[in-house]
């Protein structure tokens, strides 16, 4: 055993001293020696052994007996000698020549008391292109949401956290894709949160699933097939498989010998019974449709009974049931439907001399059919009265004034396209497309004063301030400012005063289009313009005015214009502006809202609502109709009408909904005019058809009561020309009093 010990011992003094000279060599020439997974675990177990220069060392920690470990020992040692020996030259050989790796250094374990080598930390900054690289996030197939709370998304190959990237809002990332003209060629990557381009070769996928096609570019779906059998010595002539036939399918299988043997014996001792055979059996069934309830319904209804027999059915009924001639024969006279009774009465002296009943048959087959046709669910109907579903509304009587008849009648010598009341109610200023202004006077329907204009008028209004008095009317390409005759001194002086001033005001910085041009007070009369803008070029003819309900200022729209048909001019500053820059479709008509600093747009077939102190759009309207043609809004603000040229009259609840709260369709042809009553509970509209529909519009200022809406009476006064009726409508501002305007050159004037 002593021989063994110091044998073993030799050997170990001989490898560490082998192994020391391999070291100081390697420390001399520089080479690095990349050892296996196998050589570095022999050496650490050889390492293990080493008693004599280490006794700190517990080396009894191993699981197994030391004498055992001594002798297989002995065996790893030599074996591990000779795959030493010759696996280290060849590892010296070939890694002296790579020269890759950076020099170790040799120092002293702190552990042990050996030597070892150390390397020199490999630092990965190096230059290459990042496409290259491995991701830096390394947590595998880690879902990604778990770090969307954390400030970090991951770890890298050293286990330090990789850090969340910057991510701006939307609007940084649209300026990004702005400015970058490859953000289209890249993908979101979840692993390292950023945007990462996309090669050529994954566009060129993307492109070939886009389309159908297969993803690899270098498949041929149509390349030549390869002929394996076909062609000369080519021909099979051998089975696919040479094996010799096995012999289970020639010689009886014992085990299904046994399997129908075991059926045979079950079908002798009656264990299993051959199916019957379905043939039809000769006795009918029945069943009654009363017994049993139907699964999963109301149970059926009970089957009706026959009616009891009465005093007349008897063969001896009193004398009081018994008819006379005259109602037999009628009895006979009638069909068998209209009779009251299927019988007569008759009278015998005893049971014994009745005979036979001649309807027993046919009795006994109509109670059949009763049985048959009988409902066999009961059918819960609702006995609703259809008058009580239509609302009730007021009597007219009820809610007069109103207009009801023609009071006075104006003549033009062309179409009257408009129409416009003063703020007092009494004086009507009419035109006409022979550019005619007139001015009436309601009470007596005289024509006071007439002015001419070079082409047609497309507009005229009244200014709604009370201390002034004069009216804009729409000319081509220009608005003129008129001020009527017969007026105080008062009013003329404060009207004067707003339309020429003594002292202009100042210029705007930014200069406008629209020129402002006034005629000398010396050159000036009634019979011109005291205040004329001239709208740029090809604007069209103004054919729709609004003013502000302070009357300082005037929409205009011209919808025959190249650009900007909208403009809004203020006339204490005498400057106008155009307050879109961009308009989505052709616009109609404009309306200032009565009490908010809102802006009403109508384009052919929606309505938009917009905030001129915030400058933003609100709301829009979608009223449905293909082209709108009118449209006004309430004293209240809270509800707008639309008309349009397709019949439709829609009533808007702008705290409501963008969709019409109600839709009328009263007029057989196309709406032309729609009016609010300033005062009064009402409203006007005017149709092509010659008609003028007056009805009833109650508001109430419970935000949970609907408006009410009664139609009242159908005007009818005006004659239809060329396919054209009743052109305009507006009402009196302190009388229930309409006036029209049409096609056939009547202005008329409606009282109650």
């Amino acid at each position: 055993m002593a021989v063994g010990e110091s044998k073993k011992l030799g050997k170990k003094r001989k490898q560490l001293a082998e192994v020391e000279d391999s070291i100081s060599s390697q420390n001399v020439h520089g080479t690095l020696e990349m050892l296996s997974d196998e050589e570095g675990s022999a050496n650490i177990d050889s390492d293990n052994e080493e008693v004599d220069e280490f006794p700190e060392i517990d080396t009894g920690s191993d699981s197994y007996d030391d004498a055992g470990a001594d002798e297989e020992d002995e065996d790893e040692d030599e074996e591990e000698d000779e795959d030493e020996d010759a696996e280290t030259g060849s590892d010296i050989e070939s890694d002296s020549s790579l020269h890759v790796f950076p020099k170790a250094k040799t120092i002293t374990s702190d552990i042990t008391g050996r030597l070892k080598r150390v390397y020199p930390e490999i630092v990965p900054d190096y230059d290459s292109d990042s496409s290259t690289e491995d991701t830096p996030n390394r947590v595998g197939d880690v879902p990604m949401h778990w770090y969307d709370d954390l400030p970090h998304i991951g770890y890298d190959v050293n286990g330090k956290k990789v850090l969340r990237p910057a991510q701006g809002d939307e609007l940084d990332k649209f300026l990004a894709t702005v400015d970058d003209p490859s953000a289209w060629t890249s993908a979101f990557d979840k692993n390292t949160q950023m945007d990462k381009p996309l090669t050529r070769e994954e566009l060129d996928i993307i492109r070939r699933l886009y389309e159908n096609e297969v993803p690899d570019a270098n498949y041929d779906p149509y390349e030549p097939m390869t002929e394996w059998f076909t062609g000369k010595g080519k021909e099979e002539i051998m089975p696919l498989s040479a094996a010799p036939e096995p012999k289970r399918r020639w010689i009886p299988s014992r085990w299904e010998k046994q399997k129908v043997m075991k059926i045979v014996r079950a079908i002798r001792q009656g264990r299993i019974v051959p199916s019957k055979s379905r043939t039809s059996s000769k006795t009918n069934e029945f069943y009654s449709i009363w017994s049993e309830p139907l699964t999963g319904h109301a149970p059926p209804l009970p089957a009706p009974k026959p009616a009891l027999p009465t005093n007349a059915e008897s063969y001896n009924p009193p004398e009081e049931y018994l008819p006379s001639e005259e109602e037999k024969k009628a009895w006979e006279a009638q069909d068998s439907e209209d009779r009251e009774r299927d019988y007569l009465p008759q009278k015998y002296s005893s049971l014994r001399l009745v005979p036979a009943y001649n309807q027993f048959i046919k009795q006994r087959f109509n109670r059949q059919l009763d049985l048959y046709l009988a409902p066999r669910v009961q059918r819960v109907r609702l006995n609703v009265d259809p008058s009580s579903l239509i609302p009730t509304l007021p009597k007219p009587s009820s809610l007069k004034p109103y207009p009801i008849y023609k009071s006075l009648t104006f003549h033009h010598s062309a179409r009257a396209r408009r129409v416009s009341v003063s703020p007092d109610g009494l004086w009507v200023a009419s035109g006409d497309e022979g550019g005619v202004v007139s001015l009436w006077e309601v009470n007596i329907g005289r024509e006071v004063k007439r002015w001419k204009f070079d082409g047609k008028i497309g507009d005229l209004q009244w200014c709604p301030r009370e201390d002034v008095r004069y009216f804009a009317v729409g000319v081509d390409e220009a608005i003129h400012f008129i001020i009527p005759p017969n007026l105080s001194a008062s009013v003329f002086s404060a009207t004067y005063s707003v339309l020429a001033p003594a002292t202009l005001p100042p210029s705007p910085a930014v200069p406008s289009p629209v020129k402002w041009t006034s005629p000398s007070s010396a050159a000036w009369t009634l019979d011109l313009p005291i205040l004329t803008l001239r709208l740029p070029s090809s604007s069209g003819l103004p054919t729709h005015l609004a003013w502000h309900r302070r009357g300082d200022y005037l929409a205009s729209v011209s919808t025959d214009g190249v650009q900007r048909g909208v403009w809004i001019h203020q006339i204490s500053r005498r400057h106008s502006q155009a307050p879109f820059t961009k308009i989505k479709g052709n616009v109609q008509l404009v309306l200032f809202h009565p009490t908010k600093p809102h802006f009403f747009v109508a384009t052919q077939q929606y309505v938009r609502l917009y905030n001129l102190a915030e400058q933003k759009l609100l709301k829009t309207l979608i009223p449905g109709i293909k082209w709108i043609s009118s449209m006004d809004v309430h004293p209240s603000g809270d509800h707008l009408i639309v008309g349009g040229y397709d019949r439709k009259l829609c009533w808007f609840d702008l705290e409501l909904s963008d969709k019409p709260y109600k839709v009328l369709r009263y007029h057989s042809r196309a709406i032309r005019s729609l009016h609010f009553h300033p005062t009064y509970p009402l409203f006007a509209s005017s149709s092509d058809d010659g008609s003028i529909q007056i009805f009833h519009s109650r508001v109430y200022n419970d935000l949970m009561t609907d408006p009410l809406i009664v139609p009242l009476k159908i005007l009818r006064g005006h004659d239809v020309k060329a396919g054209l009726g009743v052109l305009h409508v507006q009402w009196c501002n302190r009388n229930p009093w309409l006036v029209s305007s049409g096609a056939d050159g009547k202005v008329s004037i409606w009282c109650s």
